[in-house]
């Protein structure tokens, strides 16, 4: 259930969803696009806006960080009977995310923080759907894998080709979908909103519970 699409789309939804609310509510910095931190983090750092670059730079570490205890999370946990691995990363993504939405906008760099953290936790999770491997929280990635399926199946014909362009461009989609309403729900109600990233994550974490009841019942 981890690598089904119907799982990917609400990690899509709420990954995008992430990303709007930070740059909307939290100084216009992004929490997945770290790409993009570089880029603000470089140009502020050569013109001497060394505070300004700060807010870009700490997000950096943070993802890093996350993806560093994910890996170790699931070497440690990857057997794990009771709950499984992956379920256990949603929890704490969830309960980051909704701490983050009682932090002040005076602690907007805390709250990016924990939100590039938390997001690092998911992407490094979560990067297979239907056996393809993917992003749930950015988009680069998945419009190459798709745009070069395509022209596989252009020049082949293979409908396995056409399926698997078709599930990177359903989570851009989705991804997209997210971050609009993210992007107007965050700049029109403010820093809760980043409870609503919670809902979409708790409906991927019950939907994983059908693979474990189906395993237990082939059993």
């Amino acid at each position: 259930m981890s690598e089904a699409f119907i799982c990917s789309a609400f990690l899509a939804l709420s990954g995008g969803f992430q990303d709007a609310y930070t740059y909307n509510t939290r100084n216009e910095v992004f929490s997945n696009a770290q790409t993009g931190n570089v880029v603000l983090m470089s140009q502020n750092f050569m013109t001497g806006k060394w505070e300004a670059g700060l807010k870009y730079l700490f997000p950096l570490f943070a993802f890093a960080l996350g993806v560093l205890i994910a890996e170790q999370i699931q070497n440690k946990y990857k057997y794990a009977r009771r709950l499984h691995w992956r379920q256990g990363i949603l929890g704490a993504e969830i309960l980051i995310l909704f701490v983050v939405g009682f932090i002040p906008q005076r602690g907007n760099m805390i709250a990016t923080v924990l939100v590039s953290f938390a997001c690092a936790m998911q992407v490094q999770s979560f990067r297979k759907v239907n056996g393809f491997s993917y992003a749930s929280t950015m988009c680069i990635g998945n419009l190459r894998s798709g745009t070069a399926a395509l022209s596989f199946y252009l020049r082949e014909k293979k409908p396995e080709q056409l399926r698997q362009a078709m599930y990177y461009f359903g989570i851009i989609v989705l991804f997209a979908v997210g971050a609009g309403i993210g992007g107007n729900l965050s700049a029109n109600y403010g820093i809760h909103m980043i409870w609503v990233s919670c809902g979409l994550l708790i409906v991927s974490f019950l939907l994983m519970f059908l693979d474990i009841e189906s395993r237990r019942n082939e059993r």
